[in-house]
């Protein structure tokens, strides 16, 4: 279902726009990914909606079919793309798994804030995004995905999500769809 209404305390959550995974080969340009991101951001930011930043530093424990590559990321690898760094009213997130809920203080700071809903962008679609959408989804909150503020490595997984996955979770919609709901409009026909 397209985006329809948004509560009055939701939060902005921008998955992992940082140095090292905006390098990565994506399918849609990440200089895109990352304007819209800030869009929303300034958005959220002049409403004083909460507006959280994730950024992942590491990776869950346990064996998997892929190298490990976090032995030689360069020590710039984590941070935050610098047009969104340096809000002190934002809340920065260090996740070491897919989702931004686990092992965080992510679900304390959105309780404390009173959030009931959550607008979630970023890379990667299938992974960071979506990881962060189920744990969202899972907690009760109502979830909505900015579907052209994000990308993946890979087209076939980030169509998954966007199409098949994202719907049983929550609603989707552009970031134009969003800002309207975000002015009380409703979605833009």
């Amino acid at each position: 279902m397209p985006v329809t209404v948004l509560d009055p305390q939701t939060a902005l959550i921008v998955i992992d726009l940082q140095k090292g995974i905006m390098a990565y080969p994506t399918v849609h340009n990440v200089g895109g990914v990352l304007a819209k991101s800030l869009k929303l951001a300034g958005a959220f930011r002049a409403r004083n909606l909460p507006v959280v930043l994730v950024n992942v530093a590491g990776m869950a424990p346990g064996r998997n079919e892929q190298p490990a590559r976090t032995a030689t990321l360069p020590p710039d690898w984590a941070d935050l793309a610098p047009e969104l760094a340096g809000r002190a009213s934002d809340h920065l997130v260090t996740k070491r798994t897919w989702g931004a809920f686990s092992n965080t203080d992510l679900a304390d700071y959105l309780a404390q804030h009173g959030v009931t809903q959550v607008v979630i962008a970023g890379i990667a679609t299938s992974i960071g995004v979506e990881s962060t959408a189920r744990q969202a989804h899972e907690r009760g909150l109502n979830v909505t995905l900015a579907v052209d503020a994000m990308t993946d490595m890979n087209e076939d997984a980030h169509v998954n999500s966007v199409t098949r996955i994202f719907p049983r979770l929550g609603e989707t919609g552009t970031v134009e769809d969003i800002l309207s709901c975000l002015d009380g409009e409703g979605p833009r026909k």
